[in-house]
C-alpha cells in the first residue's frame, strides 16, 4: 500500500468551512437517532403496537450503523473520503425520507435499518475527515466543534421535531430532516475539499487484518467502545425517570434538554481548548470523576423542583459530552493515516453495539410499578461509574501503548501541499 499524508493542511477559511459542513452532516446523523424516542408515543398508536415494537424501530438503527461500520472497515480506505461521505450521507437523507413515507410498521423497519446503516458509515467518515485535515495539535478542539452537533440537537433539533409532529404528525420530523439533509450534500459538496485519501493497492482483507492485529488499534478501539457505555446504561431512563421519578411534567423536560444542551454548547469549545493544551489522560480522569458524582446523585432523585433537575441536567451533559473530546482525540491520534477510514468505520460499529450492549444492561436493572416509578436506577448509577473508570483504565493503557496521544504536540507552521493532495 502506499504512503499517505497524515494531514492534509487547508487555509484558514477552508478548515473552518470544512468542520462546520462536518458538523451539519454530524448534527443530522444525532438528531435522526435522538427524535424516535419522543415520538414513540404517536407511533406506538398511530401503528397500534407494542412498547417492544417500538424498542425494534429504535435498536434496528444502532444495529444496522454497527453492521455497516463493520462492511465498511473493509473498504473505506478504497476511496478518496469526499466522495465515500456524499455517497453515504445521500443514501442517508433518501433512507430518511423513506421513514417519513413508510405506510407500515415494517416499512418503517426496513427504512430504519437503511438509515442506519448509511448514517453510520457518514458518521465514521466525519471521524475520518477530522483526522485528515487538522494537525494533532488542534484535533481536541476540532472534535469538540463537531461534536457540538449533540447539544445543538438537544436545544434546536428535538424541540422542532417534536412541535412539528404535534401539529402535523409524526412524518413532519422526517422530512425536517431530509430538508436538512438536502442542504447539507449541497453544503458538503461545495465546500469539502477533495482530499487524496485512497490508499492504492488496498487490499480489503489485509487491512482488515492490519486494523484489528495492530496492539495500538485494539486499545484504541477498546477505548472508543467502552467510552460510549456509562451514558449508554443511563440515557435510555433518563427521560422517564424525570417524569415518573422526579415529579416533572411531559411539557417540562423540553426545558430540561435545552438547559443541558444550551450548557454543553457553551462548554464544549473550552474542554476542546483543554484537550490541546495539558494531558488528555489527565483531563479525562478529572472529567470522569465529575461525571461520576453527577450520576450516583441523578439517579438517586426524587421529587426535585424543576431548578434543581435542569441544574443536575447540565451537568449531567456538560461531563458526560465533555469526556469525548479528550478520549476521542486519542483514538484519532492513535491511527496511521492510511487505515483511518478503515478504523474509524470499525470504531462506529463497536461502538453501536455497546451502546445497544449498555441498553440491555439498563433493561435489567430497572423495573417499574403499577403508578409508573422506576425502581433500580440508583444501581445504573453505580454501573456508570464502573464504565467510567474502565475508560479510564483503557485510555490509560493506550497511553502506555501509544504516549504521543496523551501529550498535546507542540504546533508545527504549516507548509503548503503539493497541488495534487487537495484540490479546490
Amino acid at each position: 500500500m502506499s504512503a499517505v499524508v497524515e494531514h492534509h493542511a487547508l487555509p484558514k477559511g477552508r478548515e473552518t468551512a470544512t468542520l462546520l459542513a462536518l458538523g451539519a452532516v454530524q448534527f443530522t446523523h444525532v438528531l435522526d437517532f435522538m427524535i424516535m424516542m419522543p415520538l414513540g408515543a404517536q407511533l406506538m398508536r398511530v401503528f397500534n403496537i407494542t412498547p417492544a415494537q417500538f424498542t425494534h424501530l429504535v435498536a434496528c438503527y444502532g444495529i444496522a450503523a454497527a453492521v455497516s461500520g463493520f462492511i465498511g472497515g473493509f473498504f473505506m480506505d478504497r476511496f478518496d473520503r469526499k466522495r465515500a461521505l456524499l455517497v453515504t450521507y445521500a443514501g442517508f437523507g433518501l433512507a430518511t425520507l423513506a421513514c417519513g413515507l413508510a405506510p407500515t410498521h415494517h416499512w418503517l423497519l426496513v427504512a430504519r435499518l437503511a438509515a442506519g446503516a448509511f448514517g453510520g458509515l457518514a458518521g465514521s467518515l466525519v471521524s475520518a475527515m477530522i483526522g485528515d485535515i487538522i494537525p494533532p495539535e488542534r484535533r481536541g478542539r476540532a472534535t469538540s466543534f463537531v461534536m457540538s452537533a449533540f447539544p445543538v440537537a438537544s436545544v434546536l433539533g428535538v424541540p422542532a421535531g417534536l412541535i412539528l409532529a404535534g401539529h402535523f404528525g409524526w412524518h413532519a420530523p422526517f422530512f425536517m430532516l431530509v430538508g436538512c439533509a438536502a442542504a447539507n450534500l449541497i453544503l458538503a459538496y461545495l465546500v469539502l475539499p477533495h482530499l487524496r485519501t485512497a490508499v492504492h493497492g488496498h487490499e480489503p482483507i489485509r487491512q482488515m487484518k492490519e486494523i484489528l492485529s495492530l496492539g495500538i488499534h485494539r486499545r484504541a478501539l477498546a477505548l472508543g467502545a467502552v467510552l460510549i457505555m456509562g451514558g449508554g446504561c443511563l440515557i435510555p431512563f433518563l427521560a422517564p425517570s424525570m417524569v415518573a421519578n422526579m415529579g416533572l411534567t411531559d411539557a417540562q423536560l423540553p426545558l430540561a434538554y435545552a438547559v443541558g444542551g444550551a450548557c454543553t454548547f457553551i462548554t464544549m469549545p473550552l474542554v476542546g481548548w483543554l484537550s490541546d493544551h495539558m494531558n488528555r489522560l489527565h483531563l479525562l480522569i478529572w472529567l470522569s470523576v465529575g461525571a461520576s458524582i453527577v450520576a450516583v446523585i441523578i439517579t438517586r432523585l426524587g421529587l426535585t423542583s424543576l431548578t434543581l433537575v435542569c441544574v443536575m441536567m447540565a451537568l449531567f451533559m456538560v461531563t458526560m459530552s465533555g469526556r469525548f473530546a479528550p478520549a476521542m482525540t486519542m483514538v484519532t491520534n492513535a491511527v496511521q493515516a492510511r487505515y483511518r477510514g478503515g478504523f474509524m468505520s470499525v470504531n462506529a460499529a463497536l461502538q453501536q453495539a455497546a451502546s445497544a450492549l449498555a441498553n440491555v444492561i439498563a433493561g435489567i436493572f430497572v423495573t417499574s410499578d403499577a403508578s409508573g416509578h422506576l425502581f433500580g436506577y440508583p444501581i445504573l448509577g453505580f454501573v456508570a461509574v464502573g464504565f467510567f473508570g474502565l475508560t479510564v483504565l483503557c485510555a490509560f493503557a493506550l497511553s502506555k501503548a501509544a504516549p504521543h496521544v496523551v501529550v498535546p504536540a507542540p504546533p508545527k507552521p504549516a507548509t503548503p501541499l503539493p497541488p495534487t493532495e487537495a484540490v479546490a
